[in-house]
């Protein structure tokens, strides 16, 4: 549900393992050159998708006896479009959330917007979350991924669905470690790119990764999710990928704004997508201060994406911070 860069690269993989996928997409002509011409042209360019795909915009169409679901609109639209679609999902499909982001307001991760919109079994609600940039995976490049569901059976069902030569899915029981991973990435990376846009190198952003991934830590362990997780492909491995790709949105969102860019130039050089770290940043940075936890990277990105700070301020607002031990 969602023809986005990795709805659609997901879709090309379930395909290539020999399911059978329909797609639903928002826009009709986007499901018309999918079904006719087989490509997603303003997402993936001219990569060719299995013709075995089809693809409708609508919904009813879309899910009418699926046995899986997989969720691909953007995090902060995700409770609208599910509360239209809850009603047409069977009640013992497979929800799996490839969105990645903390929502606004309810500071609820999306397995949690999931369970309360759908009032599905926690246990039938996966998330996907590794180091999966869609152009390359769509170019079946190699690749691996994490599929966290508490239901173990489900899960590898869902990994052997995705196994292909080229995309290799692990099993994961932590949804709560995979999610924090996931969400707290976007921002980070958005650090790194305004790092970049400001002419910084290899240093500055070897220790944003690495200063980034104790903020994720910090709130991972204070919301219960495995350290191990987070030490894996769901939160390191995603992080650099995220954070060093010029393929990556937030990245290149957050190098246009260290450029001299404003929020409003650098959303139209996206072609009008936002980067979901944009969103990510105010959310994540609400839910670590209700749990008490200090994310100062986070605090900067906010800043300078809501309040206004430039670049460089918020980079000596960073090194003017005490000293303290690692």
């Amino acid at each position: 549900m969602g023809c986005g860069a990795w709805g659609t690269a997901l879709a090309k993989v379930l395909a290539d393992a020999g399911n059978p996928v329909t797609m639903w997409a928002r826009r009709p002509e986007v499901a018309d050159e999918i079904n006719t011409d087989h490509r997603n042209s303003e997402y993936l360019g001219d990569v060719v998708l299995p013709a075995s795909i089809r693809a409708t915009s609508d919904p009813e169409e879309a899910l009418r006896g699926a046995c899986t679901v997989m969720l691909a609109v953007p995090a902060q639209k995700l409770r609208a479009n599910l509360d239209n679609w809850k009603h047409l999902i069977g009640d013992d499909v497979t929800l799996v959330s490839l969105a990645k982001g903390i929502e606004l307001g309810t500071l609820m991760r999306m397995s949690q917007v999931i369970v309360q919109v759908t009032g599905a079994d926690p246990a039938r609600v996966g998330v996907i979350s590794g180091p999966n940039l869609a152009s390359e995976i769509a170019a079946e490049q190699p690749a691996a991924t994490v599929i966290a569901c508490g239901d173990s059976g489900r899960a590898v069902t869902l990994q052997r669905a995705m196994a292909t030569a080229y995309f290799r899915p692990y099993t994961n029981a932590d949804v709560v470690g995979a999610e924090v991973g996931g969400a707290c990435k976007n921002v980070i990376a958005l650090a790194c790119g305004m790092a970049v846009g400001v002419g910084l190198g290899e240093n500055t952003v070897a220790a944003l990764i690495t200063r980034g991934l104790a903020e994720i830590m910090r709130l991972g362990g204070a919301l219960g999710a495995n350290p191990a997780t987070l030490s894996g492909l769901a939160g390191v491995g995603d992080l650099v990928a995220t954070c060093t790709s010029p393929h990556s949105r937030n990245r290149t969102f957050g190098e246009r704004l260290g450029k001299g860019g404003t929020m409003e130039s650098a959303l139209q050089a996206a072609g009008g997508h936002v980067a979901e770290g944009v969103a990510s940043c105010e959310s994540v940075l609400a839910l670590a201060s209700s749990y008490g936890v200090e994310m100062p990277l986070t605090d900067a990105v906010h800043q300078v994406c809501h309040k206004g700070l430039s670049v460089h301020q918020a980079v000596a607002l960073l090194l003017g911070r005490s000293t303290k031990p690692e």
